[in-house]
């Protein structure tokens, strides 16, 4: 793959970087920081000097007017890539956002219209050369409206329905969409929170995206176990929903 990766530079994105360097796919790196992914960039290039160097530019969610230059950027230096993954995204509590309207706004407009706006560049930009490979993570919070993560959740669950019907519409000009939908995984967007027994790592969670994408899956809950437990969830009562805190 010649894969675009927007959120590599850290938690599960850059656990992907690594693994798609280290089986020798190349990587470019998007992202809101010059000195992160300098130094994400420059890390890949140093596990495998006998490659190209890792390339990258800025791309900030919250800016979608730099989207289509971000994109130019990845293209020069991949010579048309073929794949691009979205890690990217906010995350709040639901206290915090409850709190704050205007960080619940900005994690609403991040979360599902931005990301959608930058997933429209990338689809057309696969599809004009044939097709390929468009993975985004969503989330578990948005399965079921649920009291901890309702407003978080809600944007996920947008997101969810956009890359079905991606899926749906486009799967047989070539366009392969997995929708990622990660539970718990321990990295800084989780700090500080309570983890579950099964809470998975960013480098599992990584060889699942992985595979999932040379499989051209459409859909991967990880780690697997959130595939029962939402399933269990999906199918509860709303009267049971409302007394429990999940």
């Amino acid at each position: 793959m010649k894969a675009v990766i927007i959120g590599g530079t850290t938690g599960m994105g850059r656990a992907i970087a690594r693994q798609l360097a280290e089986r020798g796919d190349a990587v470019f790196l998007l992202g809101r920081e010059e000195d992160d992914l300098r130094r994400s960039a420059e890390d890949l290039t140093a596990r495998h000097p006998k490659r190209a160097p890792a390339g990258h530019a800025l791309c900030d969610l919250e800016r979608p007017e730099g989207f289509a230059a971000a994109l130019d950027a990845a293209d020069a230096a991949l010579g048309d890539f073929d794949a691009v993954i979205v890690t990217a995204g906010l995350f709040a509590t639901q206290d915090a956002l409850e709190a704050d309207v205007e960080l619940a706004r900005r994690l609403v407009t991040v979360n599902y219209a931005n990301t959608v706006v930058f997933c429209e560049h990338a689809r057309k930009r696969l599809l004009a050369r044939g097709g390929g490979r468009l993975a985004v993570f969503s989330s578990v919070a948005g399965d079921r409206g649920r009291k901890p993560v309702a407003i978080y959740g809600s944007s996920k669950a947008g997101l969810s329905v956009y890359l079905e019907a991606l899926d749906h519409k486009f799967h047989a000009q070539g366009l392969s969409v997995l929708c990622v939908k990660p539970g718990f995984v321990k990295t800084g967007m989780t700090a500080g929170l309570k983890p579950p027994p099964f809470a998975g790592e960013p480098e599992q969670v990584a060889r699942d995206v992985v595979r999932a994408m040379d499989r051209r899956r459409p859909m991967l809950y990880t780690p697997g176990m959130w595939a029962l437990v939402m399933l269990v969830i999906r199918w509860l009562p709303r009267f049971v929903m409302r007394k429990i805190n999940f």
